[in-house]
Formats: structure tokens, C-alpha cells, sequence
């Protein structure tokens, strides 16, 4: 079936990665951060100082005791970071020159019943990879979803290409969606793009039903993808994986150890060498940024894309769910003229500026916000890049309220914060809708559990 997505916006941005892949030679730290497990409570498996390989488990969550996030590399545990009440902020490895692996014994996963196969997977420390709607929190394993999605595409600014990503991993990629189809009583989606999706990887999969989608972003985002598929209704589950999750899925269970190597695309206006990097899960980007950004000192850093991403400055870490690094100018001190210039150069989704004459244009942009926080009022804005049928303005201000009722009727269990990434762009009022959204479902989830 094709679904064609009308509402959104493309942002065309200077910077993108050629498709040329190199390999990092040497990883020097890892970094595993548990707030990318947001909301769930870390309990730490490792001390400072202890040796691990990879696919040892580091830490487990207190509210899922058989889901455990294991080491990428191995190495030594240097730092257990913690804030304030002793709270677990990070865990950093110093990482071997040549990776040894935890084996674990031979596994046959076409054959093996669900439950067992679900083991096996918290064990080699998979399972975090898995992704639930609602709340957009790591998968409960003892949930039944009635759907599993994969998005096949990424329509994120400066996106990496994933028919690149999954070229010669064919196999990888299969084994990944046939353990799938063994976790669900329902369809495992496979979701296409009509023009950018050309590997046969994607249009020849099996054990799936694929879907073609075609327009602008969020048109790749999951929650987007299930709202036209199969609309999620209070009470049920649907799990969701990216390509990168499901190679690293399917080579794992194969080789029967925890292979935690990912290909991310190093983008952006500040980055020299714009490519693809063979790496690891949680890998330092200093040796892959040294020398390869234009100004460090006035450049943001930010693992993922520009709408979503998390800032971590030339001395961070690839976070867990990532596949893509992003330079950006960083804002200095005020503009002369701001808004009055005429901005030929300058983007703007309403036409304040002249630019939107060149249609093909591509821009450079900052971390700017563009203005001051305002009062949060009705424009209309978000409605232009929401694709979904849903109220965007009235379930964020429900969520603000705290009014459960209204949040569950506007339809909160079928977003996530990234749903509103680009409602948050286009705000004239400057509001951290994805923060707020974020916020709401975390409270939706505590007193619904």
C-alpha cells in the first residue's frame, strides 16, 4: 500500500556525507549513557577498574531486571560517572586495539519458541534496541506487540542513506526481520520510501509487509508510519527498530556475540570530510572530529540530526540510538539587523525572507533560536509539519495542564517527542515542545502503569 504524507517540511541543508565509508582505526574510550534509556532506573553491574568484553553486561533496569545493556568493546572500565544524589550519569571503557568478544553458546532462533528467544536476547544485551509505542520508551519484554515496524528510510536533515548503510549486509538484515516475525502474532511492517529506497535488501525482503511512503519529514518517523498504518489504541503495543538496530539485531544472533558496530555518516556545515564511518555503538568522537571541523571553537556537536540530537561538544560520544554526527555553526553574539535584513540567505518556512525564490537552495544553520521565548499562542504553524490527525497545539497545552483525560483523548499514545521536532522548529512562541511532550508521556506511562 502506498501512503502519500502532505504535511511536513524537508530542510535543505549544506553538508551533506559523500558515500565513501572509512574505517576507525582506533577507539580509544566508549561511553554508555543511561539517559538514553529515559525513563527507566540503571542498576550498575560493573565497578572502575573491572575488565569487560563485549557483550558484558554493565548495567540492567530496576523496573525490567532481565534487560541488561552490555558493553560494546572491551577494555577496562575507567569511569563510573555520577551527579547529583549519586545518580548514574555514564560508564566509560577504554577500549582494547582488538575487540574480544563474550561467546555464548549456539542458538537456533528460527526454531526456538518466543520466550526462549526473547532470553536470548536480553541476555546478549539486544533487547534494548527494541522501541515501544506508547510512551516511546525501550520495549516491556513481557508485552505481546501487535505490530512490529521498521522504518526503511530517514528524511531527517542531512540523514544518512540507508540503502548505503545496508549494502553487502543483506543476510544480517534478513536474520534480523525473521527473529521479528517470531516475536509478534501480528505483521512485522517494512516501510519504503517510493524514491529513495532502491536496494533490493529493502524491496525483496521476506517475512514482512512492505509499505511505500512518499513526501516530506517526518514522513521516516515511526509514530508517523504507524498513524496511517494500524493506529495504536489504549491497551495495545506496537514495537519499533531502525536499520542500523536490526543489522546489529540479526549479525549478532548469527555470530552468537554482541557485535555493537555501526555505520554513521559524519555531516553538516562545519565538517571538512563529510562521510561514513565503520564504528561502535557509544564511541568517542574525538578522534573523528580532530582536524575535521572548520572553526571548534564556535561549532555545535550534536549526535544525530538537527531537529532531534543531542548537543555533546567536540569531547563526546555517539549516543546509543544514533547514526549520524552533525557540526553546526554555534550562535556567538547577537545578528546586526536580526529579522529587518533582507535574508537572502536566511530560511523561513512562512516567506519573511527573499530565499524563498530559490526553491533548490541549500542553507547553513545555527543553533540560533531566532528570537526570545513568547507566549505560547495558536498560529497554525504546527498544523503545516504535523502529519498526523491529530491536535498538536491542544494535546501539548493538555499536557501542560497535566489533564490525563484530555492527553489520552487528543491522542498521546500514539506520539513521540521526535513527532514534534519539527513543530518545535517553526515556533513562533520558542516552545521545547519536545521537552513538554517527553514530560507528558512519562507522566501518562507512571499512572498507567
Amino acid at each position: 500500500m502506498k501512503f502519500k504524507i502532505r504535511r511536513g517540511l524537508n530542510l535543505k541543508l549544506e553538508g551533506e556525507a559523500e558515500k565513501i565509508t572509512t574505517v576507525q582505526e582506533q577507539i580509544d574510550t566508549v561511553r554508555i549513557s543511561p539517559s538514553d534509556f529515559h525513563p527507566y532506573t540503571p542498576k550498575l553491574l560493573v565497578q572502575a577498574g573491572e575488565e569487560v568484553k563485549a557483550g558484558t553486561p554493565l548495567l540492567y533496569f530496576k523496573e525490567h531486571p532481565s534487560v541488561k545493556v552490555c558493553s560494546p568493546v572491551s577494555g577496562e572500565v575507567v569511569e563510573i560517572e555520577r551527579g547529583e544524589k549519586r545518580r548514574l550519569l555514564g560508564i566509560k571503557i577504554l577500549a582494547d586495539k582488538a575487540i574480544t568478544y563474550q561467546k555464548f553458546e549456539p542458538f537456533d532462533y528460527r526454531n526456538a519458541d518466543r520466550a526462549a528467544l526473547i532470553q536470548r536476547l536480553c541476555d546478549m544485551g539486544l533487547w534494548p534496541f527494541f522501541r515501544q509505542r506508547p510512551f516511546d520508551v525501550v520495549a516491556n519484554p513481557l508485552q505481546v506487540p501487535k505490530a512490529i515496524v521498521v522504518s526503511a528510510f530517514d528524511t531527517a536533515p542531512l540523514a544518512p542513506d540507508m540503502d548505503f548503510i545496508v549494502h553487502g549486509n543483506g543476510p544480517d538484515f534478513q536474520a534480523g526481520l525473521d527473529i521479528l516475525a517470531r516475536l509478534t502474532p501480528g505483521k512485522v511492517y517494512l516501510n519504503v520510501h517510493d524514491v529513495r529506497t532502491r536496494s533490493d535488501i529493502f524491496l525483496n525482503a521476506r517475512q514482512v509487509t512492505v509499505h511505500t511512503f512518499s513526501g516530506p519529514h517526518p514522513a521516516s518517523n515511526p509514530g508517523v508510519q504507524i498513524h496511517h498504518i494500524d493506529p495504536i489504541n489504549k491497551g495495545e503495543v506496537v514495537w519499533t527498530l531502525s536499520v542500523p538496530d536490526v543489522l546489529c539485531l540479526g549479525k549478532s544472533v548469527m555470530e552468537n556475540q554482541f557485535v555493537a558496530s555501526r555505520v554513521i555518516a559524519l555531516t553538516g556545515s562545519e565538517m571538512l570530510r563529510r562521510r561514513y564511518v565503520k564504528t561502535v555503538i557509544g564511541a568517542s568522537l574525538k578522534p573523528l572530529l580532530a582536524g575535521n571541523i572548520t572553526h571548534p571553537d564556535s561549532t555545535r556537536i550534536i549526535s544525530g540530526n538537527v531537529l532531534t540530537g543531542t548537543h555533546v561538544g567536540m569531547d563526546g560520544h555517539l549516543g546509543y540510538y544514533h547514526s549520524q554526527v552533525t557540526a553546526i555553526p554555534e550562535v556567538q553574539e547577537p545578528e546586526f539587523l536580526g529579522w529587518i535584513a533582507p535574508g537572502f540567505s536566511k530560511f523561513s518556512i512562512n516567506h519573511s525572507y527573499f530565499s524563498w525564490l530559490r526553491p533548490g537552495k541549500k542553507y547553513i544553520l545555527n543553533s540560533g533560536l531566532q528570537g526570545e521565548k513568547r507566549a505560547f499562542v495558536v498560529t497554525g504553524e504546527y498544523e503545516k509539519v504535523f502529519p498526523m490527525d491529530i491536535y498538536p497545539v491542544q494535546l501539548v497545552k493538555a499536557i501542560l495542564a497535566n489533564d490525563l483525560e484530555q492527553m489520552e483523548s487528543l491522542g498521546a499514545y500514539e506520539v513521540a517527542p521526535e513527532d514534534f521536532a519539527l513543530c518545535e522548529f517553526v515556533c513562533t512562541s520558542k516552545i521545547p515542545v519536545q521537552k513538554i511532550v517527553r514530560e507528558g508521556l512519562d507522566l501518562l506511562m507512571r499512572e498507567t502503569a
